[in-house]
């Protein structure tokens, strides 16, 4: 999925889960998703737990964690993170 595409899948939303990245139209938080896949879970369990969310959901955030992991620099054995507009187009 292309990052372009994330605004329609992932929101931030300050009213909504404390402002953490979450499924459009959801409650539920790519940290969420992304943490089960981590754990081992499959996709197709994380859809059957939440019938509301779809492939492409799933997918999404998985290329939402990657945006974040390229706005990362090291220095030393501490990690920043970069400010950065994930939903900039140019």
């Amino acid at each position: 999925m292309a990052s372009t595409e994330l605004p329609n899948r992932i929101t931030a939303d300050p009213d909504v889960c404390s402002g953490k990245p979450c499924i459009r139209g959801h409650r539920v938080r790519v940290s969420l998703v992304l943490d089960r896949l981590a754990a081992g879970e499959s996709a197709d369990a994380i859809l059957r737990d939440y019938p509301g969310l779809v492939r492409e959901d799933i997918l999404a955030c998985i290329a939402y964690g990657s945006e974040m992991v390229k706005d990362r620099t090291s220095v030393g054995q501490m990690t920043f993170l970069k400010p950065r507009d994930l939903w900039q187009t140019n």
